[in-house]
C-alpha cells in the first residue's frame, strides 16, 4: 500500500468524522447542515476548517451582562409596560399601534422592546443628507456621542467622522466609537489614535484573539446606530464610507434608508449600544446613570419598537416581526433589499400573500456586491415571480435599503436584510414604527425608485442564460451558510 492510497484514506476517514460532527452541531438546522455537508464533500478538510471560522453555534449563550443594578431605571418602565399588557390594561395612544397589537406584544414579552408612542422620525434616503444632519447634531452635543457602525471606512468621510468627534472629545464631550472589527478592517490604532489622545473612547467587537485568526468570525455587528446626548437616535442601513455618499464608480448612487428619531425610543437605541459597548469594552464598562436617559418631551405621536436579534437569542426576532407583519397583510407590501434569500417560512409567507391577492413588491439592486450572493438572491426571485409578485431591479446605483411596509400602515426599517445571515448569523436592530404618514412616505418613496428601476417579468426571468441559471443552482444550495 503506497503513501498516497493511505493519505487518501484518512482524508475520506477524516471527512467522514467532520461530516458527523457538522450533523451532530447543525441538528436544529436541516438547510445550513446539508449546505456544509456540500462544502465538505467539495473541498475535504479545508472544509471542516471553514466550519470552523464560519459556523460556530452562540445560540443559547449569554454575550451580553448587564445587571439588574445598573439598569434599575429601565427595567422598572419595562415590567411595569409587560404588566400592562399581560393584563390588557395598556391605552395604545396611536390609532395604527392598537391594530398591531399582536405584532407589539411578540416584541415586548420576547425581545423586551418596549413600545413608545412620542417619537417624531425623519427619513432619509440620500447618504449626503443623512450625513449632514448627523455632523450638525454631533457639533451640538454637549454630553456625550454613542457612534456604532458594522463599516467605517479610513476614507474622506470616516476621517471627517473621526476629526469631528475629536474635536467634541476636546470639549470635554464623553465620545464611544463602536466598530466591527471585520467590517472595519481597515482601521488600526494610528487612526483612532488621536481620538483616544483626546479622551475619547474606541473599541472593536469581536476582535481577534491571535493575529490573522479569529474563530468568530462568522458573527458580525452588523448594528448602526448613534445617540446623541441621549435626545436623538439614529438606526438604518448606511455605514461610514465615500461609497454611501455616492462616489465609488462601481456602485454610483447609493439608496438607502435611515432614520433620525427624537423621542422616548431613543432609550431603548442608547440601551442596546451599552449592551454592546459593555460586551466589547474590557476596561471601560458604562454604567447606568440618569444623564445617559434625560427627561424627554414628547415629540410627536409615531409608534416605535426598537427591535433587535442576533446569534445568542433564542428566537430570530426580527424574522419572526418581519413574519408577523407580512401575515397579517391585506393590501400591500413594499419590501427592499439588497440581499433576497428567505428562508421556507419568510419564502411561504410571501407566497401565499401574493396568491391570496396582497399585492407584493420586491426592490433589489440590478448589480452585485457578493457574487455568490446576488446568484442565490436571483433565484429566490424567481420564486416570487411565479407567485405573481412584482420584481423591480435598482437600476439608478446600488440599493442597499433594509424596508418593509405593510398597507401602508406599519413598517420596519434597519439593519435586516431578507437572508439567512441576518436572520441567524448577524447582531441586527429595527425599528418596528406604527404610523401611517410614516408608511406612506416609506411607500412613496418606494413607488418614486420604481421611475429608476427595470421590472422584472417572468418573460425576461426566463431567457436568462444556462450559466447564468448553473451559478444560481449553486448559490441556492449554499445560501444558508453565505
Amino acid at each position: 500500500m503506497n503513501v498516497t492510497t493511505v493519505l487518501l484514506g484518512l482524508i475520506i476517514f477524516l471527512n467522514i468524522i467532520f461530516a458527523f460532527v457538522v450533523i451532530f452541531q447543525e441538528r436544529r438546522d436541516v438547510g445550513s447542515t446539508w449546505a456544509w455537508l456540500l462544502v465538505l464533500l467539495l473541498i475535504p478538510i479545508a472544509g471542516f476548517i471553514l466550519y470552523l471560522f464560519f459556523a460556530q453555534n452562540f445560540r443559547r449563550k449569554r454575550l451580553f451582562y448587564w445587571d439588574d443594578i445598573k439598569k434599575k431605571g429601565l427595567d422598572r418602565g419595562l415590567k411595569f409596560q409587560e404588566s400592562l399588557f399581560r393584563s390588557e390594561q395598556f391605552h395604545f395612544k396611536n390609532y395604527i399601534s392598537g391594530q398591531n397589537k399582536d405584532l407589539i406584544t411578540m416584541n415586548l414579552l420576547h425581545n423586551q422592546a418596549v413600545l413608545s408612542e412620542d417619537n417624531q422620525v425623519e427619513i432619509f434616503t440620500d447618504g449626503k443628507a443623512k450625513f449632514a444632519a448627523l455632523f450638525r447634531d454631533i457639533e451640538e452635543a454637549t454630553d456625550f456621542i454613542h457612534v456604532q457602525y458594522y463599516i467605517i471606512q479610513k476614507d474622506n468621510l470616516g476621517k471627517h467622522l473621526l476629526d469631528l468627534l475629536t474635536k467634541k472629545a476636546k470639549e470635554g464631550v464623553k465620545v464611544r466609537v463602536l466598530y466591527d472589527e471585520l467590517g472595519s478592517r481597515r482601521i488600526n490604532p494610528k487612526f483612532l489614535q488621536e481620538l483616544r489622545e483626546a479622551g475619547g473612547q474606541a473599541e472593536a467587537f469581536f476582535p481577534s484573539k491571535y493575529r490573522l485568526i479569529n474563530l468568530r468570525l462568522n458573527y458580525r455587528n452588523h448594528r448602526k446606530l448613534v445617540i446623541i446626548d441621549g435626545k436623538i437616535g439614529y438606526v438604518g442601513g448606511f455605514n461610514v464610507g465615500d461609497e454611501y455618499l455616492g462616489l465609488n464608480p462601481k456602485f454610483g448612487y447609493w439608496r438607502d434608508t435611515h432614520l433620525r428619531i427624537e423621542g422616548t425610543a431613543v432609550y431603548s437605541i442608547q440601551t442596546r449600544f451599552i449592551l454592546d459597548w459593555n460586551q466589547a469594552s474590557a476596561d471601560h464598562d458604562i454604567v447606568y446613570f440618569p444623564s445617559l436617559f434625560p427627561h424627554l418631551p414628547s415629540k410627536g405621536n409615531v409608534g416605535i419598537q426598537i427591535v433587535t436579534s442576533g446569534p445568542d437569542s433564542e428566537y430570530e426576532h426580527i424574522k419572526n416581526g418581519y413574519l408577523k407583519m407580512i401575515t397579517s397583510a391585506r393590501k400591500s407590501i413594499y419590501i427592499q433589499t439588497p440581499y433576497f434569500i428567505p428562508d421556507s417560512s419568510v419564502l411561504d409567507a410571501l407566497r401565499v400573500a401574493s396568491l391570496s391577492g396582497v399585492e407584493v413588491n420586491v426592490m433589489i439592486p440590478n448589480k452585485p456586491d457578493h457574487m455568490f450572493v446576488y446568484w442565490a438572491t436571483l433565484s429566490y426571485i424567481g420564486e416570487m415571480l411565479r407567485a405573481g409578485a412584482k420584481v423591480y431591479q435598482y437600476s439608478n446605483g446600488f440599493v442597499h435599503a433594509k424596508t418593509l411596509v405593510v398597507d401602508e400602515e406599519i413598517a420596519s426599517v434597519g439593519t435586516a436584510n431578507i437572508d439567512f445571515r441576518s436572520f441567524k448569523l448577524n447582531f441586527e436592530v429595527n425599528a418596528f414604527i406604527y404610523d401611517e404618514a410614516i408608511a406612506q412616505k416609506l411607500s412613496q418613496d418606494f413607488r418614486e425608485d420604481i421611475l429608476v428601476s427595470e421590472l422584472l417579468t417572468m418573460e425576461k426571468y426566463l431567457e436568462r442564460s444556462k450559466w447564468v441559471r448553473i451559478k444560481e443552482s449553486i448559490s441556492r444550495l449554499l445560501s444558508p451558510i453565505l
